[in-house]
Protein backbone atom coordinates (compact mmCIF):
# COMPACT_ATOMS: atom_id res chain seq x y z
CA UNK A 1 0.00 0.00 0.00
CA UNK A 2 2.97 2.27 0.76
CA UNK A 3 3.92 1.90 -3.11
CA UNK A 4 0.61 3.61 -3.85
CA UNK A 5 0.95 6.51 -1.47
CA UNK A 6 4.17 7.29 -3.03
CA UNK A 7 3.22 6.60 -6.52
CA UNK A 8 -0.19 8.99 -5.97
CA UNK A 9 2.18 11.54 -4.55
CA UNK A 10 4.32 11.24 -6.92
CA UNK A 11 1.68 11.64 -9.80
CA UNK A 12 -0.20 14.86 -8.32
CA UNK A 13 3.20 16.35 -7.74
CA UNK A 14 3.91 15.98 -11.37
CA UNK A 15 0.80 17.40 -12.36
CA UNK A 16 0.47 20.29 -9.93
CA UNK A 17 4.22 21.45 -10.79
CA UNK A 18 2.88 21.44 -14.44
CA UNK A 19 -0.08 23.67 -13.56
CA UNK A 20 2.79 26.03 -11.59
CA UNK A 21 4.99 26.08 -14.30
CA UNK A 22 2.04 27.40 -16.81
CA UNK A 23 1.19 29.84 -14.17
CA UNK A 24 4.82 31.28 -13.52
CA UNK A 25 5.17 30.65 -17.56
CA UNK A 26 2.62 33.66 -18.38
CA UNK A 27 3.31 35.82 -15.22
CA UNK A 28 6.84 35.67 -16.77
CA UNK A 29 5.24 36.55 -20.23
CA UNK A 30 3.30 39.29 -18.86
CA UNK A 31 6.23 40.81 -17.10
CA UNK A 32 8.33 40.52 -20.37
CA UNK A 33 5.85 42.21 -22.21
CA UNK A 34 5.63 45.17 -19.61
CA UNK A 35 9.42 44.96 -19.58
CA UNK A 36 9.57 49.32 -20.17
CA UNK A 37 13.65 48.98 -19.16
CA UNK A 38 13.55 46.56 -22.05
CA UNK A 39 12.23 48.56 -24.76
CA UNK A 40 14.32 51.41 -23.55
CA UNK A 41 17.55 49.76 -24.24
CA UNK A 42 15.97 48.39 -27.11
CA UNK A 43 15.35 51.85 -28.51
CA UNK A 44 18.69 53.74 -27.38
CA UNK A 45 20.75 50.81 -29.27
CA UNK A 46 18.88 51.77 -32.69
CA UNK A 47 17.59 54.89 -32.05
CA UNK A 48 21.21 56.79 -33.80
CA UNK A 49 20.74 54.13 -36.72
CA UNK A 50 17.09 55.20 -37.69
CA UNK A 51 16.34 57.32 -41.09
CA UNK A 52 13.71 59.98 -40.43
CA UNK A 53 11.64 56.92 -42.43
CA UNK A 54 12.43 54.62 -39.80
CA UNK A 55 11.89 57.50 -37.09
CA UNK A 56 7.90 57.50 -38.59
CA UNK A 57 7.73 53.74 -38.87
CA UNK A 58 8.97 53.53 -35.17
CA UNK A 59 6.87 55.74 -33.92
CA UNK A 60 3.72 53.96 -36.02
CA UNK A 61 4.26 50.91 -34.73
CA UNK A 62 4.29 52.21 -31.08
CA UNK A 63 1.10 53.71 -31.96
CA UNK A 64 -0.13 50.61 -33.20
CA UNK A 65 0.62 48.32 -30.82
CA UNK A 66 -0.53 50.55 -27.86
CA UNK A 67 -3.89 50.77 -29.49
CA UNK A 68 -3.99 46.96 -30.01
CA UNK A 69 -3.19 46.57 -26.18
CA UNK A 70 -5.79 49.52 -25.22
CA UNK A 71 -8.57 47.40 -27.79
CA UNK A 72 -7.54 43.73 -25.42
CA UNK A 73 -8.47 45.85 -22.48
CA UNK A 74 -11.48 47.35 -23.17
CA UNK A 75 -12.99 43.91 -24.65
CA UNK A 76 -12.16 42.55 -21.52
CA UNK A 77 -13.98 44.80 -19.52
CA UNK A 78 -16.79 44.95 -21.42
CA UNK A 79 -17.20 41.01 -21.37
CA UNK A 80 -16.85 41.21 -17.42
CA UNK A 81 -19.87 43.94 -17.71
CA UNK A 82 -22.22 41.53 -19.51
CA UNK A 83 -21.42 39.15 -17.24
CA UNK A 84 -22.44 40.66 -14.14
CA UNK A 85 -25.86 41.61 -15.83
CA UNK A 86 -27.13 38.36 -15.80
CA UNK A 87 -25.93 37.77 -11.92
CA UNK A 88 -29.15 39.06 -9.96
CA UNK A 89 -28.81 39.92 -6.53
CA UNK A 90 -31.40 37.98 -3.83
CA UNK A 91 -32.34 41.31 -2.77
CA UNK A 92 -33.35 42.47 -6.64
CA UNK A 93 -34.77 39.17 -7.22
CA UNK A 94 -37.52 39.92 -4.27
CA UNK A 95 -37.77 43.83 -5.39
CA UNK A 96 -38.71 42.14 -8.74
CA UNK A 97 -41.44 39.08 -7.05
CA UNK A 98 -42.92 42.18 -4.81
CA UNK A 99 -43.41 44.35 -7.87
CA UNK A 100 -44.97 41.31 -9.88
CA UNK A 101 -47.31 41.40 -6.57
CA UNK A 102 -48.01 44.67 -6.66
CA UNK A 103 -48.77 44.86 -11.05
CA UNK A 104 -50.98 41.70 -10.18
CA UNK A 105 -52.99 43.18 -7.77
CA UNK A 106 -53.41 46.57 -10.11
CA UNK A 107 -54.59 44.36 -12.70
CA UNK A 108 -57.75 42.89 -10.53
CA UNK A 109 -58.31 46.46 -8.99
CA UNK A 110 -58.61 47.39 -13.15
CA UNK A 111 -61.39 44.24 -13.61
CA UNK A 112 -62.96 45.37 -10.67
CA UNK A 113 -63.56 48.95 -12.55
CA UNK A 114 -64.32 47.30 -15.86
CA UNK A 115 -66.84 44.71 -14.64
CA UNK A 116 -68.28 47.71 -12.26
CA UNK A 117 -68.75 49.45 -15.32
CA UNK A 118 -70.56 46.47 -16.99
CA UNK A 119 -72.70 46.27 -14.34
CA UNK A 120 -73.74 49.83 -14.36
CA UNK A 121 -74.68 49.33 -17.91
CA UNK A 122 -77.05 46.24 -17.52
CA UNK A 123 -78.31 47.18 -14.03
CA UNK A 124 -82.20 47.45 -13.71
CA UNK A 125 -83.79 50.83 -12.96
CA UNK A 126 -83.93 51.20 -9.42
CA UNK A 127 -80.93 48.08 -8.96
CA UNK A 128 -77.60 49.53 -6.56
CA UNK A 129 -74.78 49.03 -8.70
CA UNK A 130 -72.99 47.66 -5.46
CA UNK A 131 -76.22 44.81 -5.39
CA UNK A 132 -75.53 44.42 -8.98
CA UNK A 133 -72.09 43.74 -8.62
CA UNK A 134 -72.69 41.35 -5.60
CA UNK A 135 -75.07 38.66 -7.80
CA UNK A 136 -72.70 38.93 -10.54
CA UNK A 137 -70.32 37.24 -8.25
CA UNK A 138 -67.78 40.29 -8.41
CA UNK A 139 -66.00 41.39 -5.40
CA UNK A 140 -64.52 44.65 -4.17
CA UNK A 141 -60.99 45.22 -4.82
CA UNK A 142 -59.62 45.09 -1.16
CA UNK A 143 -61.88 41.71 -0.40
CA UNK A 144 -60.70 40.28 -4.09
CA UNK A 145 -57.61 40.96 -2.91
CA UNK A 146 -57.50 39.65 -0.06
CA UNK A 147 -59.11 36.57 -1.23
CA UNK A 148 -56.59 36.19 -3.99
CA UNK A 149 -53.73 36.31 -1.70
CA UNK A 150 -55.10 33.70 0.71
CA UNK A 151 -55.99 31.22 -2.42
CA UNK A 152 -52.01 32.33 -3.77
CA UNK A 153 -50.65 31.40 -0.23
CA UNK A 154 -52.70 27.52 -0.50
CA UNK A 155 -51.86 27.35 -4.30
CA UNK A 156 -47.67 27.57 -3.12
CA UNK A 157 -48.24 25.41 0.23
CA UNK A 158 -50.32 22.79 -1.62
CA UNK A 159 -49.98 23.19 -5.43
CA UNK A 160 -53.26 22.64 -7.52
CA UNK A 161 -54.19 19.25 -7.72
CA UNK A 162 -55.53 17.95 -11.35
CA UNK A 163 -56.92 14.24 -12.27
CA UNK A 164 -55.65 13.38 -15.51
CA UNK A 165 -57.78 11.22 -17.73
CA UNK A 166 -56.29 8.09 -18.83
CA UNK A 167 -57.15 9.59 -22.92
CA UNK A 168 -55.02 12.29 -24.23
CA UNK A 169 -57.52 13.87 -25.74
CA UNK A 170 -59.75 14.35 -22.44
CA UNK A 171 -60.36 17.12 -20.70
CA UNK A 172 -58.64 17.45 -17.49
CA UNK A 173 -60.65 18.01 -14.31
CA UNK A 174 -59.87 20.58 -11.85
CA UNK A 175 -60.59 20.39 -8.20
CA UNK A 176 -62.31 23.63 -6.53
CA UNK A 177 -64.86 24.49 -4.04
CA UNK A 178 -65.26 28.18 -5.64
CA UNK A 179 -66.96 29.20 -8.65
CA UNK A 180 -65.37 30.00 -11.70
CA UNK A 181 -67.69 31.25 -13.31
CA UNK A 182 -69.83 33.35 -11.21
CA UNK A 183 -71.90 35.02 -13.71
CA UNK A 184 -73.02 32.19 -15.25
CA UNK A 185 -73.56 29.96 -11.92
CA UNK A 186 -76.20 32.94 -11.27
CA UNK A 187 -77.65 32.32 -14.43
CA UNK A 188 -77.79 28.64 -13.55
CA UNK A 189 -79.21 29.71 -10.21
CA UNK A 190 -81.61 32.38 -11.52
CA UNK A 191 -83.59 29.30 -14.48
CA UNK A 192 -83.60 26.99 -12.12
CA UNK A 193 -85.53 28.83 -9.29
CA UNK A 194 -89.07 29.54 -9.21
CA UNK A 195 -88.30 33.22 -10.25
CA UNK A 196 -88.05 32.40 -13.85
CA UNK A 197 -91.39 32.19 -15.11
CA UNK A 198 -91.87 30.23 -18.61
CA UNK A 199 -93.68 33.39 -21.27
CA UNK A 200 -96.23 32.46 -23.35
CA UNK A 201 -95.30 33.21 -26.93
CA UNK A 202 -97.66 34.68 -29.61
CA UNK A 203 -97.27 31.79 -32.17
CA UNK A 204 -100.85 32.66 -34.33
CA UNK A 205 -98.88 35.20 -36.19
CA UNK A 206 -97.29 35.46 -39.99
CA UNK A 207 -93.84 36.63 -40.84
CA UNK A 208 -95.24 39.39 -42.97
CA UNK A 209 -97.03 40.36 -39.62
CA UNK A 210 -94.38 40.51 -37.84
CA UNK A 211 -92.61 42.79 -39.94
CA UNK A 212 -95.61 45.34 -39.50
CA UNK A 213 -96.20 45.11 -36.11
CA UNK A 214 -92.54 45.76 -35.84
CA UNK A 215 -92.45 48.87 -38.05
CA UNK A 216 -95.85 50.62 -36.56
CA UNK A 217 -94.22 49.60 -32.80
CA UNK A 218 -90.95 51.46 -33.68
CA UNK A 219 -93.23 54.65 -34.42
CA UNK A 220 -95.81 54.18 -32.50
CA UNK A 221 -93.90 53.82 -28.86
CA UNK A 222 -89.69 54.41 -29.89
CA UNK A 223 -90.66 57.38 -32.19
CA UNK A 224 -88.27 55.23 -34.62
CA UNK A 225 -89.16 55.36 -38.63
CA UNK A 226 -88.10 52.19 -40.76
CA UNK A 227 -88.99 51.69 -44.47
CA UNK A 228 -90.83 48.16 -44.75
CA UNK A 229 -88.87 47.22 -47.52
CA UNK A 230 -85.63 47.46 -44.42
CA UNK A 231 -87.88 45.53 -42.09
CA UNK A 232 -88.51 42.62 -45.10
CA UNK A 233 -84.76 42.78 -45.71
CA UNK A 234 -84.07 42.49 -42.15
CA UNK A 235 -86.67 39.49 -41.43
CA UNK A 236 -85.05 37.46 -44.56
CA UNK A 237 -81.34 37.61 -43.73
CA UNK A 238 -82.14 36.05 -40.35
CA UNK A 239 -83.84 33.04 -42.35
CA UNK A 240 -80.68 32.78 -44.22
CA UNK A 241 -77.75 33.94 -42.33
CA UNK A 242 -76.96 34.45 -38.23
CA UNK A 243 -75.24 37.69 -39.51
CA UNK A 244 -76.77 40.65 -40.60
CA UNK A 245 -74.27 43.90 -41.08
CA UNK A 246 -76.10 47.41 -41.20
CA UNK A 247 -74.30 49.53 -43.07
CA UNK A 248 -73.91 53.46 -44.22
CA UNK A 249 -73.50 57.01 -43.05
CA UNK A 250 -74.22 57.89 -39.02
CA UNK A 251 -77.31 58.65 -38.32
CA UNK A 252 -79.37 56.32 -40.01
CA UNK A 253 -80.94 54.31 -37.01
CA UNK A 254 -77.97 51.36 -37.78
CA UNK A 255 -77.85 50.11 -34.29
CA UNK A 256 -81.20 51.70 -33.22
CA UNK A 257 -83.30 49.10 -35.70
CA UNK A 258 -81.95 45.93 -33.64
CA UNK A 259 -82.74 48.12 -30.26
CA UNK A 260 -86.12 48.41 -31.26
CA UNK A 261 -86.73 45.19 -32.41
CA UNK A 262 -84.80 43.72 -29.20
CA UNK A 263 -87.92 45.97 -26.99
CA UNK A 264 -90.81 44.41 -29.93
CA UNK A 265 -89.75 40.90 -28.85
CA UNK A 266 -89.37 41.90 -25.20
CA UNK A 267 -85.54 40.30 -25.16
CA UNK A 268 -83.76 43.61 -25.00
CA UNK A 269 -80.65 43.26 -27.14
CA UNK A 270 -77.32 42.88 -25.89
CA UNK A 271 -75.17 46.13 -27.67
CA UNK A 272 -71.13 45.22 -27.67
CA UNK A 273 -69.74 48.44 -28.39
CA UNK A 274 -66.70 47.50 -30.35
CA UNK A 275 -62.96 49.18 -29.45
CA UNK A 276 -60.33 49.65 -31.36
CA UNK A 277 -58.13 47.67 -29.41
CA UNK A 278 -60.03 44.51 -30.39
CA UNK A 279 -57.63 42.24 -31.45
CA UNK A 280 -58.60 38.12 -30.91
CA UNK A 281 -61.87 36.48 -29.07
CA UNK A 282 -61.18 37.10 -25.31
CA UNK A 283 -62.65 40.87 -25.81
CA UNK A 284 -65.81 38.97 -26.43
CA UNK A 285 -65.56 35.45 -24.80
CA UNK A 286 -63.18 36.65 -21.87
CA UNK A 287 -60.58 34.61 -20.31
CA UNK A 288 -59.35 32.35 -17.53
CA UNK A 289 -57.29 35.00 -15.11
CA UNK A 290 -54.38 32.48 -13.85
CA UNK A 291 -53.85 34.65 -10.55
CA UNK A 292 -57.83 34.62 -9.42
CA UNK A 293 -58.31 31.20 -10.71
CA UNK A 294 -61.32 32.90 -12.34
CA UNK A 295 -62.85 33.15 -15.39
CA UNK A 296 -63.20 37.12 -16.51
CA UNK A 297 -66.62 36.60 -18.19
CA UNK A 298 -67.85 39.42 -20.71
CA UNK A 299 -72.09 40.04 -21.34
CA UNK A 300 -71.23 38.71 -24.87
CA UNK A 301 -70.71 34.94 -23.27
CA UNK A 302 -73.36 35.51 -20.47
CA UNK A 303 -75.68 36.51 -23.22
CA UNK A 304 -74.91 33.30 -24.92
CA UNK A 305 -75.06 30.90 -22.19
CA UNK A 306 -78.66 32.85 -21.16
CA UNK A 307 -80.31 31.80 -24.56
CA UNK A 308 -79.74 28.42 -23.81
CA UNK A 309 -82.60 28.69 -21.03
CA UNK A 310 -85.13 29.99 -23.23
CA UNK A 311 -87.07 29.84 -26.38
CA UNK A 312 -87.11 33.48 -27.50
CA UNK A 313 -85.22 35.09 -30.54
CA UNK A 314 -82.17 37.10 -28.87
CA UNK A 315 -80.11 40.13 -30.96
CA UNK A 316 -76.03 40.68 -29.87
CA UNK A 317 -75.20 44.15 -31.50
CA UNK A 318 -71.86 44.51 -32.43
CA UNK A 319 -71.83 48.30 -32.56
CA UNK A 320 -69.45 49.73 -35.17
CA UNK A 321 -67.83 46.20 -35.72
CA UNK A 322 -65.05 47.81 -38.47
CA UNK A 323 -63.28 50.35 -36.18
CA UNK A 324 -61.78 46.83 -35.18
CA UNK A 325 -60.37 44.31 -37.76
CA UNK A 326 -63.26 41.83 -37.52
CA UNK A 327 -61.49 38.90 -39.18
CA UNK A 328 -59.21 39.18 -35.67
CA UNK A 329 -62.15 39.09 -32.64
CA UNK A 330 -64.96 37.55 -34.53
CA UNK A 331 -62.98 35.19 -36.59
CA UNK A 332 -63.87 32.02 -34.44
CA UNK A 333 -67.53 32.95 -34.31
CA UNK A 334 -67.52 33.44 -38.49
CA UNK A 335 -66.05 29.28 -38.58
CA UNK A 336 -68.07 28.37 -35.55
CA UNK A 337 -71.86 29.68 -37.80
CA UNK A 338 -70.50 27.79 -40.93
CA UNK A 339 -70.67 24.40 -39.24
CA UNK A 340 -73.61 22.65 -41.62
CA UNK A 341 -74.55 20.50 -38.21
CA UNK A 342 -76.24 22.79 -35.45
CA UNK A 343 -74.78 20.11 -32.84
CA UNK A 344 -71.75 20.68 -33.60
CA UNK A 345 -71.25 24.61 -33.14
CA UNK A 346 -69.34 24.36 -29.75
CA UNK A 347 -66.52 26.64 -28.56
CA UNK A 348 -64.10 25.89 -26.19
CA UNK A 349 -64.07 28.38 -22.66
CA UNK A 350 -61.61 26.76 -20.61
CA UNK A 351 -59.29 23.46 -21.33
CA UNK A 352 -60.29 22.27 -17.86
CA UNK A 353 -63.75 21.04 -16.17
CA UNK A 354 -64.16 21.49 -12.52
CA UNK A 355 -67.31 19.89 -10.85
CA UNK A 356 -68.86 23.12 -9.81
CA UNK A 357 -68.76 24.55 -13.17
CA UNK A 358 -71.58 26.18 -15.03
CA UNK A 359 -74.09 23.11 -15.89
CA UNK A 360 -74.52 23.86 -19.60
CA UNK A 361 -70.60 23.87 -20.09
CA UNK A 362 -69.34 20.19 -21.37
CA UNK A 363 -65.86 19.56 -21.37
CA UNK A 364 -65.20 22.89 -20.91
CA UNK A 365 -67.29 23.99 -23.96
CA UNK A 366 -70.05 25.95 -24.33
CA UNK A 367 -72.74 25.43 -27.41
CA UNK A 368 -74.09 28.58 -29.82
CA UNK A 369 -77.56 28.61 -29.47
CA UNK A 370 -79.62 28.99 -32.76
CA UNK A 371 -82.07 31.53 -31.16
CA UNK A 372 -79.11 34.09 -30.89
CA UNK A 373 -78.25 36.45 -34.26
CA UNK A 374 -76.13 38.99 -34.18
CA UNK A 375 -76.01 42.66 -35.68
CA UNK A 376 -72.99 44.37 -37.13
CA UNK A 377 -73.50 47.77 -37.77
CA UNK A 378 -70.15 49.82 -40.14
CA UNK A 379 -69.68 53.54 -40.55
CA UNK A 380 -67.75 53.49 -44.27
CA UNK A 381 -65.45 56.11 -43.37
CA UNK A 382 -61.64 57.00 -42.78
CA UNK A 383 -61.42 56.15 -39.09
CA UNK A 384 -62.89 52.28 -39.62
CA UNK A 385 -61.18 49.25 -41.44
CA UNK A 386 -62.65 47.63 -44.64
CA UNK A 387 -64.37 44.77 -43.88
CA UNK A 388 -62.79 41.51 -45.25
CA UNK A 389 -64.64 39.32 -47.92
CA UNK A 390 -64.81 36.23 -45.89
CA UNK A 391 -66.98 38.83 -42.91
CA UNK A 392 -68.82 39.82 -45.97
CA UNK A 393 -69.48 36.31 -47.88
CA UNK A 394 -70.91 34.75 -44.49
CA UNK A 395 -73.02 37.94 -43.76
CA UNK A 396 -75.85 39.53 -45.55
CA UNK A 397 -75.35 43.26 -45.59
CA UNK A 398 -78.16 46.09 -45.64
CA UNK A 399 -77.57 49.69 -46.75
CA UNK A 400 -79.06 52.15 -44.27
CA UNK A 401 -78.35 55.51 -46.56
CA UNK A 402 -81.26 57.67 -45.61
CA UNK A 403 -83.62 58.06 -42.47
CA UNK A 404 -87.14 56.89 -43.38
CA UNK A 405 -90.01 60.28 -43.22
CA UNK A 406 -92.04 60.15 -40.11
CA UNK A 407 -95.42 58.21 -40.51
CA UNK A 408 -98.75 57.72 -38.25
CA UNK A 409 -98.60 53.97 -37.31
CA UNK A 410 -101.14 52.56 -35.03
CA UNK A 411 -100.59 51.92 -31.26
CA UNK A 412 -98.81 48.45 -31.45
CA UNK A 413 -97.86 46.71 -28.67
CA UNK A 414 -94.82 44.52 -28.10
CA UNK A 415 -94.95 40.63 -28.51
CA UNK A 416 -92.99 37.61 -27.50
CA UNK A 417 -91.63 35.56 -30.25
CA UNK A 418 -90.63 31.75 -29.61
CA UNK A 419 -87.59 31.03 -32.29
CA UNK A 420 -89.00 27.74 -32.34
CA UNK A 421 -92.23 29.13 -34.36
CA UNK A 422 -90.16 31.36 -35.84
CA UNK A 423 -87.59 28.71 -37.07
CA UNK A 424 -90.89 26.95 -38.54
CA UNK A 425 -92.11 29.85 -40.77
CA UNK A 426 -88.42 30.26 -42.15
CA UNK A 427 -88.70 26.53 -43.05
CA UNK A 428 -92.25 26.68 -44.68
CA UNK A 429 -91.45 29.54 -46.55
CA UNK A 430 -88.04 27.91 -48.08
CA UNK A 431 -90.79 24.58 -48.46
CA UNK A 432 -93.39 27.02 -50.44
CA UNK A 433 -91.78 29.42 -51.87
CA UNK A 434 -88.47 28.25 -53.53
CA UNK A 435 -86.83 29.76 -56.24
CA UNK A 436 -88.90 28.99 -59.55
CA UNK A 437 -86.62 26.73 -62.39
CA UNK A 438 -87.21 29.71 -64.81
CA UNK A 439 -85.16 32.14 -62.57
CA UNK A 440 -82.62 29.35 -61.63
CA UNK A 441 -82.16 29.30 -65.11
CA UNK A 442 -81.93 32.88 -65.33
CA UNK A 443 -79.75 33.23 -62.70
CA UNK A 444 -77.10 30.10 -64.11
CA UNK A 445 -76.97 32.24 -67.46
CA UNK A 446 -76.22 35.46 -65.23
CA UNK A 447 -73.42 33.14 -63.75
CA UNK A 448 -72.12 32.21 -66.91
CA UNK A 449 -72.20 35.66 -68.28
CA UNK A 450 -70.27 36.91 -65.05
CA UNK A 451 -68.15 34.48 -65.66
CA UNK A 452 -67.20 35.67 -69.34
CA UNK A 453 -67.05 39.28 -68.73
CA UNK A 454 -65.80 39.92 -65.19
CA UNK A 455 -64.60 36.79 -64.29
CA UNK A 456 -66.49 36.73 -60.70
CA UNK A 457 -69.14 33.37 -60.14
CA UNK A 458 -71.72 33.58 -57.23
CA UNK A 459 -69.99 30.26 -55.43
CA UNK A 460 -72.15 27.87 -53.67
CA UNK A 461 -72.26 29.58 -50.57
CA UNK A 462 -73.51 32.84 -52.57
CA UNK A 463 -76.43 30.57 -54.53
CA UNK A 464 -77.23 28.70 -51.30
CA UNK A 465 -77.45 32.21 -49.28
CA UNK A 466 -79.90 33.02 -51.97
CA UNK A 467 -81.99 30.12 -51.84
CA UNK A 468 -82.26 30.95 -48.35
CA UNK A 469 -83.46 34.43 -48.69
CA UNK A 470 -85.62 34.72 -51.20
CA UNK A 471 -88.43 32.30 -49.94
CA UNK A 472 -87.98 34.11 -46.33
CA UNK A 473 -88.31 37.43 -48.01
CA UNK A 474 -91.43 36.25 -50.33
CA UNK A 475 -93.09 35.30 -47.15
CA UNK A 476 -92.76 38.75 -45.08
CA UNK A 477 -94.86 40.31 -48.18
CA UNK A 478 -91.84 40.75 -50.95
CA UNK A 479 -91.37 39.26 -54.63
CA UNK A 480 -88.98 36.83 -56.18
CA UNK A 481 -87.69 39.10 -58.46
CA UNK A 482 -86.83 41.54 -56.14
CA UNK A 483 -85.27 39.16 -53.49
CA UNK A 484 -82.75 37.85 -56.27
CA UNK A 485 -82.47 41.27 -57.41
CA UNK A 486 -80.98 42.46 -53.36
CA UNK A 487 -79.26 39.42 -52.80
CA UNK A 488 -77.33 39.98 -56.48
CA UNK A 489 -76.54 43.37 -55.46
CA UNK A 490 -75.67 42.59 -52.13
CA UNK A 491 -73.51 39.65 -52.58
CA UNK A 492 -71.89 39.83 -56.23
CA UNK A 493 -72.19 43.42 -57.71
CA UNK A 494 -70.49 44.51 -54.10
CA UNK A 495 -67.46 42.45 -55.42
CA UNK A 496 -67.25 45.17 -58.39
CA UNK A 497 -65.49 47.63 -56.00
CA UNK A 498 -62.55 45.47 -55.90
CA UNK A 499 -62.21 44.66 -59.43
CA UNK A 500 -60.41 48.08 -60.69
CA UNK A 501 -63.40 50.47 -62.24
CA UNK A 502 -61.89 52.13 -64.62
CA UNK A 503 -61.42 48.87 -66.51
CA UNK A 504 -64.85 47.37 -65.97
CA UNK A 505 -66.29 50.48 -66.88
CA UNK A 506 -67.13 49.82 -70.31
CA UNK A 507 -68.55 46.79 -69.56
CA UNK A 508 -71.37 47.85 -66.84
CA UNK A 509 -73.68 49.13 -69.64
CA UNK A 510 -73.75 45.82 -71.10
CA UNK A 511 -74.60 44.43 -67.72
CA UNK A 512 -77.91 46.66 -67.11
CA UNK A 513 -78.66 45.78 -70.80
CA UNK A 514 -78.36 42.15 -70.17
CA UNK A 515 -80.59 42.24 -67.15
CA UNK A 516 -83.06 44.33 -68.69
CA UNK A 517 -83.43 41.84 -71.58
CA UNK A 518 -83.50 38.75 -68.85
CA UNK A 519 -85.65 40.06 -66.05
CA UNK A 520 -87.65 43.26 -67.79
CA UNK A 521 -86.66 46.78 -67.49
CA UNK A 522 -88.59 46.87 -64.99
CA UNK A 523 -87.01 45.04 -62.33
CA UNK A 524 -83.72 44.69 -60.97
CA UNK A 525 -83.78 47.99 -59.41
CA UNK A 526 -81.31 47.68 -56.67
CA UNK A 527 -79.17 46.48 -59.15
CA UNK A 528 -79.01 49.07 -61.66
CA UNK A 529 -79.02 51.66 -59.28
CA UNK A 530 -75.59 50.37 -57.66
CA UNK A 531 -74.16 49.45 -61.39
CA UNK A 532 -75.26 53.76 -62.11
CA UNK A 533 -73.00 54.44 -58.73
CA UNK A 534 -70.09 52.70 -59.68
CA UNK A 535 -70.29 54.04 -63.14
CA UNK A 536 -70.09 58.15 -61.21
CA UNK A 537 -67.09 56.25 -59.22
CA UNK A 538 -65.31 55.49 -62.21
CA UNK A 539 -65.64 58.56 -64.05
CA UNK A 540 -67.97 57.71 -66.51
CA UNK A 541 -71.52 59.20 -66.79
CA UNK A 542 -74.75 57.39 -66.38
CA UNK A 543 -77.87 58.05 -67.94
Amino acid sequence: MNAYFYYFYNFMRHIFDAFYEVIISIGNAIVAIFDVPFYMDLFRTYKDDLTPLGWIAAILTHILVYALFGLLVYLLYRGIRVLMKFKVRVVDYEKMRDEVVRLKREIMKANYEKDKILAMKVADMGVQVDDKLAALGVLPPDEAEAAAEEELEGALAEGVEEVDGTDEEEVAFVETTELRFPKLSSVDRYFRSAEYVVPEYDNNITLEEVCSNFRNFAASRLGLYYDLEIIKQTFATFGAAKLLILQGISGTGKTSLPYALGQFIQNPSLICSVQPSWRDRTELFGYYNDFTKKYTETEFLKTLYEAHFYEDMRLIILDEMNIARVEYYFAEMLSILELPREEERYFSVVSSQAANDPDKMKEGKIWIPNNVFYVGTINNDDSTFAVADKVYDRAIPIDLDDRAEPFEAPDTEPMRLSYNHLDAMYREAKAKYSISEENLARLDKLDQYLIAHFRLTFGNRILRQMKEYVPCYIACGGTELDGIDFMFAKKILRKFESLGLGFIRDELDGLVLYLDNEFGADNFKISKTYLARLKRMSGGSSN
